[in-house]
């Protein structure tokens, strides 16, 4: 039997880039081959030959990658299997071109014809086939894989083929039940190694966006880590005036020991924040260890809406170098949608009664909206690189301050951070500190370089999805290392304003230190 034409090589490396496709999970060049071997004795795509035993050999194989393609989505499939094909080849000689020629129109008709058969059977087959091949649980699996496939920062998946995994999944994992479901996103989101992409029940997810909105349901309480007494602990830092906690008598500086019975040794704040969080008008027990007398005791609160004002304020009278002024505390606790009114109005307050210096403390705030951040470093700064993205494409964009929206961009200005400072807190005070805007004072940040996005499924539940990566102005990657201050701070300082007040103000206090520790540069 004569040897057919070679199958083009524009043609092969065309069919090795249908994977690409987000519906395309198993059309890569090892499973043609193997469906092959054995048959002509050939091992790689690019020698096939167009023989009709190859031509089944095709079909079925383009039958198997379409599996679970979505019918609506078939001609663009074909589309672009016909665009992709047939390009032109190197030149060669004049008589050799013109056979060339030839060649690949009859390759054209050929498999022009064969594709559109396979679409228009393939499509009214699995049309009526996905009705019962896959179930609405299925379905709510493979919106949360394609979620990660379309906005997930690491493309390569933690070093594995994400469509791979999707069809192992559907294959093996249970979905029989919501909670199977969730339990099998929870593995799959798992599988990335990345702590801060997880998956939210619906509860979870309304009270995050809730919570990002400026208004949560919980006890009221804003808690931070102190190692202050040699031990790390979770402490109240403040609690919301006439929220749950503080009706009952909670004050800042308790230890939180336990929520709801579980100890809260080795839980993120994050963890910590999630516990109190939950329905309306539901019951959380807290044991505390009382800032005050040293006495354990355990209270039960009813959560309520609560809400949630992320920047207090108060002004300090100083002396430096024998001058007195007046100095304004201000604690941004979240990066939150009253964020941004919230701390313009403080400054503005402050400014009215003579402030002439401002500290700014950001110690505990895990983050938040990082839209706010970059407004809030926009109040601080008249000109310069606020932070530099790039997302899973390599796409960097650059956030800059051009003036518009500055609030105090002369005063002397402290930034306080420790280890709670966290992700949008981290990108403020790398802006700051880089532009030599402000002291930076404390402990090193946490060092989170990552920026997430929510994602909500279409049964209400949702996911946080790390999308991009940050560095800042200085061209510092700080993932897993933080921003170094420019000085420690001296003692523990109290994390509100009357007792960070009462530091400066006292000198028979133990905290008690000069404003100039404050405002020396480095």
């Amino acid at each position: 039997m004569p040897r057919q034409p070679d199958l083009p090589r524009k043609y092969t490396e065309s069919l090795l880039r249908l994977h690409t496709f987000h519906f395309l999970g198993s059309c890569n060049e090892d499973s043609w081959t193997n469906s092959l071997k054995g048959k002509e004795g050939l091992t790689r795509l690019s020698d096939r030959i167009f023989t009709k035993e190859t031509r089944r050999s095709m079909r079925a194989w383009l039958r198997e990658c379409v599996e679970l393609v979505d019918a609506t989505e078939m001609p663009l499939l074909f589309h672009s299997i016909r665009g992709r094909f047939f390009h032109s080849e190197r030149k060669r000689s004049h008589s050799r071109r013109l056979n060339n020629k030839k060649r690949r129109g009859w390759l054209f008709l050929v498999a022009s014809a064969m594709v559109a058969l396979m679409v228009f059977s393939w499509t009214t087959d699995f049309a009526a086939s996905t009705a019962w091949a896959l179930t609405e649980e299925n379905l709510i699996f493979l919106e949360a894989w394609r979620v990660i496939d379309r906005a997930y920062v690491d493309k390569t998946f933690n070093g594995q083929s994400w469509f791979r995994y999707r069809e192992d999944a559907l294959r093996h994992e249970p979905m029989n039940s919501r909670e199977e479901t969730y339990a099998a996103i929870r593995k799959m989101l798992a599988s990335l190694n990345d702590p801060y992409t997880r998956f939210l029940e619906p509860e979870k997810f309304q009270s995050l966006r809730s919570g990002t909105s400026g208004a949560v349901t919980g006890v009221g309480l804003e808690v931070g880590f102190d190692s202050s007494s040699g031990v790390l602990e979770l402490v109240v830092v403040a609690p919301v005036v006439g929220g749950p906690a503080a009706r009952a008598g909670v004050v800042p500086g308790d230890v939180i020991l336990a929520i709801d019975g579980v100890n809260v040794e080795g839980m993120s704040l994050y963890e910590a924040a999630q516990r109190l969080q939950g329905p309306d008008h539901s019951l959380v027990e807290l044991t505390l260890l009382d800032k005050g007398p040293k006495q354990f005791r355990t209270i039960q609160l009813r959560r309520e809406k609560v809400t949630l004002n992320p920047v207090t304020w108060d002004s300090c009278d100083v002396s430096k170098d024998g001058d007195n002024f007046k100095l304004g505390y201000i604690r941004l606790s979240t990066f939150n949608q009253n964020s941004i009114r919230s701390l313009k109005d403080a400054i503005e307050r402050l400014r009215e009664i003579g402030v002439a210096a401002y500290v700014l403390d950001i110690r505990n705030n895990s983050g938040g909206l990082f839209p706010a951040a970059i407004d809030i470093a926009k109040m601080w700064l008249d000109k310069g690189v606020i932070v530099y993205i790039s997302d899973s494409k390599g796409v960097r964009d650059i956030y800059e301050s051009d003036g518009t929206g500055v609030v105090a961009s002369t005063e002397p200005l402290a930034v306080l951070v420790n280890k709670g400072t966290a992700s949008a807190s981290e990108i403020l005070a790398g802006a700051l500190k880089d532009n030599r805007r402000a002291v930076i004072l404390g402990e090193p940040t946490f060092g989170k370089g990552k920026i997430q996005s929510v994602f909500e499924l279409s049964d209400g539940s949702g996911m946080a999805v790390t999308v991009a990566r940050y560095k800042t102005p200085a061209n510092i990657d700080i993932d897993k290392v933080g921003i170094p201050p420019d000085f420690p701070l001296p003692f523990s300082i109290p994390m509100d304003g009357e007792g960070f007040c009462k530091c400066l103000e006292e000198t028979t206090v133990e905290c008690n230190f000069s404003p100039k520790v404050l405002f020396t540069r480095p």
